[in-house]
């Protein structure tokens, strides 16, 4: 068979809710190496952030911050950052909200206040599980993405005055800010041309709406059970979920693994 290629998503796709690589999964990505296709994780979360699960499967390169970071092979084949100018901005007056604003480097995150507008909401944001306070950490950095948290009728004020940016939510109260023109497909993009496969040759498997142009873009795209009509709608296949064994049951259904 020829070499492919194969992006996976971690959360919903190669990991559970519980946040746990099905054995089926393990065993999946162990045949797929063996037998000499390369594996990438295309994830939202950053370097610092998919370590328990590229160690666990032993996967060197990997897209993040939907598509703003890629290494390939532990090399850095393309970056994508927002703007400094413009970051100054968005957190003068997301922090004047109260709307706190992650920002996130391939070595860690920090926010920009521990205040929110939701304090007497029982469904605050994550229960303001928030990284360290530290205001003033993009300054002088490469920020790659942003977590906005604010109701989705809130953002509308963001994607109106901030609107060259991405924006992917995630949560009741939670977005991911993207680069302008950021998303995995362009990530995936970067690393194809730098390792050199034919797009006849490359797969993804995603779950979530941050994974729609992935699936658009990727030739052979595979929605996990568990993903949300409009995410199975932008795939060309459909797998069972995550808890039923979908990334071994995908693999056999494509063919890359032996049923």
């Amino acid at each position: 068979m020829t070499k492919k290629l194969i992006f996976f998503d971690i959360d919903g796709t190669l990991v559970d809710h519980e946040k746990k690589i099905p054995p089926s999964t393990e065993q999946a990505i162990a045949e797929l190496k063996e037998a000499g296709h390369e594996v990438v994780i295309a994830t939202g979360r950053g370097p610092f952030m998919l370590k328990p699960v590229s160690e666990a499967l032993s996967i060197e390169s990997y897209v993040s911050f939907n598509g703003s970071y890629v290494v390939y092979n532990g090399e850095v084949v393309y970056s994508h950052s927002i703007d400094p100018v413009r970051l100054a901005e968005l957190s003068r007056i997301s922090i004047a909200n109260k709307h706190p604003l992650v920002y996130m480097t391939p070595e860690g995150m920090r926010t920009s206040t521990h205040q929110t507008a939701y304090r007497d909401d029982d469904n605050e944001p994550l229960k303001l599980r928030l990284p360290p306070l530290e205001p003033d950490y993009y300054l002088g950095k490469e920020i790659y993405q942003c977590l906005l948290y604010c109701k989705e009728e809130d953002e509308v004020y963001y994607k109106e005055n901030f609107s060259e940016l991405g924006y992917i939510r995630w949560h009741l109260y939670g977005s991911d800010i993207l680069p302008p023109g950021g998303s995995k497909a362009r990530g995936i993009q970067a690393l194809i041309e730098r390792a050199g496969f034919n797009n006849e040759d490359v797969y993804a498997f995603g779950d979530g709406l941050n994974d729609l142009e992935m699936l658009q873009y990727v030739y052979h795209s595979v929605a996990m059970g568990n993903s949300p009509e409009e995410v199975k709608q932008a795939a060309r296949y459909v797998t069972k979920a995550v808890t039923e064994d979908g990334i071994m049951h995908g693999l056999k259904m494509l063919g890359l693994l032996k049923s």
